[in-house]
């Protein structure tokens, strides 16, 4: 079956209230009252509203990938990741990606390509992640991080992270999509 042949037949779920719950400087905790349209069946989910966000593949002209540390509250552990960050509102994807690639790392790059976007976690999540591959990038300038944002910038032969990820030693999911995304079209 190929995918065009492929069409969903699961009954849609239509909202029928929604109330915000929380709102903080980066998403709304919503709890959405929804039913089944030819059904009875009602149930109340919680939700989260995010903007969407972004994963920057950046690769140096040696085909190295440049690679962000940072301290995960959620996990309470160290993490290494691809830069990314939140697309501001007016913003195009490729334009936080570039932003956020400077920002994070000092780097930028002339060459961009866009492998699509995944839903961040579509059971409670509204936002999307994008992904882009940057090439050719070198450092420009220094880091320009946010107050709390504390980054160590890392250079690694691409094969040896992408064993990291084979490994497991790469774990954070959106960074792991990116990777699949990234084989997938390098084929």
């Amino acid at each position: 079956m190929s995918s065009s042949d492929f069409s969903f037949t699961i009954e849609p779920w239509v909202t029928t209230d929604e109330e915000v719950k929380y709102t903080t400087n980066i998403f709304k905790l919503l709890s959405r009252d929804m039913k089944i349209k030819s059904e009875d069946h009602k149930a109340t989910f919680s939700i989260i509203e995010a903007p969407d966000w972004i994963n920057v593949i950046p690769l140096t002209e040696e085909n190295e990938i440049v690679l962000v540390e940072q301290y995960r509250y959620g996990i309470e552990e160290p993490t290494l990741e691809l830069p990314g960050g939140m697309i501001d509102l007016g913003e195009s994807p490729l334009e936080t990606c570039k932003r956020e690639l400077l920002e994070e790392t000092g780097y930028a790059g002339d060459e961009f390509v866009d492998l699509g976007r995944v839903s961040s976690n579509p059971a409670m999540l509204t936002n999307y992640t994008y992904t882009y591959v940057i090439k050719n990038c070198k450092k420009v300038q220094e880091q320009k991080l946010d107050g709390n944002e504390r980054i160590n910038v890392h250079l690694m032969p691409l094969d040896d992270f992408l064993e990291m990820v084979n490994r497991g030693e790469v774990h954070h999911s959106l960074v792991v999509a990116a990777v699949a995304k990234f084989l997938l079209w390098r084929g």
